[in-house]
């Protein structure tokens, strides 16, 4: 009996195959064409954990051996990260739920929520957790790939506030994972993806929070200097103020050959003209949306029509120099850059200071291998976004060798960093190993020991692999 068959034998209806109207909803909720345009054999949609547990059971039996794939809100890219051709999709959208415990410090989510139904469930309560900004990524992925959040300077990585994950391990057993229970796993699962088990809950630490600043600042081109500048400034602050949540994204598309700059300013109290931000705020510009709101209004994002996309990452030293160049880098190859359609680029700046990665270690330890000894940094992430799939090589060329080119500029300055974050990274890159010896070492381990036969490495083909296994 094939594994789809199993699966509907003890499982029935929630799995369902190609041409139903279930499997082609779940297709059609894939961001990027690449992943939408892969066809598994069947689709599991998982009511409970227990649900899970039966399916992996089968699954990973020695008996069956059947490859599977597992799908939140499939907001990553690349090509059978969250979907699978000739195999079985788990898709853990319906485990969704939001709750919080009775003291208000704790919110349970299931692993297939988005963050806007955490946000939505939490804002009438003044309360929130470190999430996604956008409200249409998922909760399990981001994460477990560390996750950036407004309250990153609060609080730290997403993943360091996970105070338990009720997770499926490759056995079928049924976990709960935090600092009591498996606390070697826990640490593992902090920036491991999806390596170790199917993860049906996370238990997050909430706080009170209230109204924040949301909305952004447009400067005209002629000005990428002095925005560099304000962006050092704020980014390399020696007094960085842990309100503060700032990307800064210049705009390409080839239809029109402009470029364009936008910065988000978040502050996470109801001030709208924080002086951490005057070096941004006193550049001359030519739009300001800033506005107070509320979480569950600035994440409702609307959804991007299904497009091919391109993700590659970075991190760096904080320096004006290497940003100007780093832009000169871009503009040399996107500018003359062409294939039949229109093609949006993308590249975003985002501090990744000292106060972010020193919590880590006073949270029980993550995977990713941040310190405050590595100084302020800031993450890149390049993207781009465009219809034709026939244009996929050249597209991802010509990120590989803006990429390669910006790393080569950093190192010979002194300001390339090790860590590449896994979120924002391409398949051709090595987020995990960015993470250092040391932490590839304790995943390996980690992997012996709760998934000895490999299921994970092996039958889960999608996403970032532990190195050396």
């Amino acid at each position: 009996m094939d594994c789809c068959s199993q699966l509907t034998k003890a499982l029935g209806s929630i799995v369902s195959f190609p041409g139903s109207a279930n499997y082609n909803a779940s297709i059609a909720s894939y961001f990027s064409i690449q992943e939408s345009s892969l066809t598994p054999s069947c689709i599991f949609v998982p009511e409970t954990p227990q649900d899970v547990s039966t399916a992996v059971t089968i699954l990973a039996s020695p008996q069956s051996e059947c490859k599977f794939a597992i799908k939140g809100r499939a907001h990553m890219p690349a090509a059978g990260f969250a979907n699978i051709d000739d195999g079985v999709t788990i898709d853990m959208t319906r485990l969704s739920s939001v709750s919080v415990n009775e003291d208000h410090t704790v919110a349970s989510i299931g692993a297939g929520a988005s963050w806007l139904d955490v946000y939505q469930f939490l804002d009438p309560l003044g309360l929130s957790v470190a999430g996604g900004r956008n409200g249409l990524v998922g909760v399990g992925g981001l994460s477990l790939g560390g996750g950036i959040s407004y309250f990153a300077p609060r609080v730290g990585w997403a993943c360091d506030n996970i105070v338990n994950a009720e997770v499926v391990l490759a056995s079928g057993e049924l976990v709960n994972v935090n600092a009591t229970s498996h606390p070697d796993l826990l640490k593992a699962l902090k920036g491991g993806s999806n390596n170790f088990g199917v993860i049906t809950r996370f238990d997050l630490a909430a706080f009170p929070q209230g109204p924040i600043i949301g909305g952004s600042i447009s400067h005209s081109i002629t000005e990428r200097e002095a925005v560099f500048q304000a962006f050092t400034e704020i980014a390399d602050s020696s007094h960085y103020d842990i309100y503060a949540s700032l990307v800064t994204g210049f705009l390409f598309t080839s239809a029109d050959k402009q470029w364009s700059i936008g910065s988000t300013p978040a502050y996470t109290k109801p001030v709208l003209n924080a002086s951490f931000y005057d070096p941004l705020t006193s550049i001359p510009n030519i739009g300001d949306t800033r506005h107070v709101t509320n979480l569950s209004v600035l994440a409702n994002e609307n959804n991007t029509p299904s497009l091919n996309w391109a993700f590659f990452t970075g991190t760096y030293g904080v320096s004006a120099p290497l940003m100007s160049k780093i832009f000169d880098i871009l503009n040399n190859t996107i500018y003359p850059f062409q294939i039949p359609e229109n093609i949006t680029w993308s590249i975003a700046f985002e501090p990744l200071p000292t106060v972010i990665t020193k919590f880590g270690p006073e949270k029980g330890g993550n995977s990713l291998g941040t310190s405050p000894s590595d100084g302020n940094a800031f993450v890149v992430l390049l993207s781009a976004l465009w219809q034709s799939t026939e244009s996929n090589p050249l597209v991802n060329s010509a990120c590989e060798t803006m990429i390669t080119q910006i790393n080569k500029l950093a190192h010979q300055m002194s300001l390339l960093h090790r860590f590449q974050y896994l979120n924002y990274a391409d398949p051709s890159q090595d987020p995990i190993g960015s993470y250092g010896e040391n932490n590839v070492r304790h995943l390996r381990r980690m992997s012996k020991k709760y998934d000895p036969r490999g299921v994970f490495q092996k039958l889960v083909p999608g996403g970032f692999k532990i190195p050396g296994l």
